[in-house]
């Protein structure tokens, strides 16, 4: 695992993607673990901002997903975005569990590891390195509309984790 990227280190506020179509269009590996041991996942659920007068960004994970047990167990996770050509490595990381796959051993990812121990991608357009600063559970009881429970069939709410942007990076 290499420990030096290509790339240059930016603050959050100097972030000029536009984080919507990241997220609908482009989508996001959240990554959770170290070096030894972490995991992937696709997702196209999060937010970025301001709060508690620090930049956050924030995703959210189901329970059942394996990158549920890496986000409990570590203070960080990452958040990395891809050009167009690595969409099918997404599709990918989306539809296939780590416990069915070794999402380390993909092959077209070259992790990198980031000075406080975390995972980044040499292929990522935009990595974002968060530590948790707060958590909490999707509460079904203040839905307030009616749809959104469509969206949990199996009953299966999301936890969203608020971390502090703690270093971004782009090529």
């Amino acid at each position: 695992m290499e420990k030096d990227a290509r790339f240059k280190k930016i603050e959050a506020a100097d972030i000029r993607e536009n984080f919507f179509r990241l997220l609908s269009d482009d989508w996001m590996l959240i990554c959770a673990g170290n070096q030894k041991s972490y995991n992937i996942m696709t997702a196209s659920w999060g937010s970025i901002g301001i709060l508690w007068n620090k930049p956050v960004a924030i995703c959210y994970i189901r329970p059942q997903r394996y990158t549920y047990q890496f986000a409990e167990k570590h203070s960080c996770y990452t958040l990395n975005f891809f050009p167009e050509k690595y969409k099918h490595i997404l599709d990918l990381c989306g539809s296939k569990s780590g416990r069915d796959i070794d999402k380390m051993k993909i092959e077209g990812l070259n992790p990198v590891q980031t000075a406080e121990g975390n995972i980044i991608f040499n292929e990522s357009k935009l990595a974002i390195e968060c530590r948790k600063i707060y958590f909490d559970d999707i509460k079904p009881d203040n839905f307030i509309e009616p749809s959104i429970e469509k969206l949990y069939i199996s009953k299966d709410y999301h936890r969203f984790y608020i971390g502090e942007i703690i270093n971004a990076w782009i090529p």
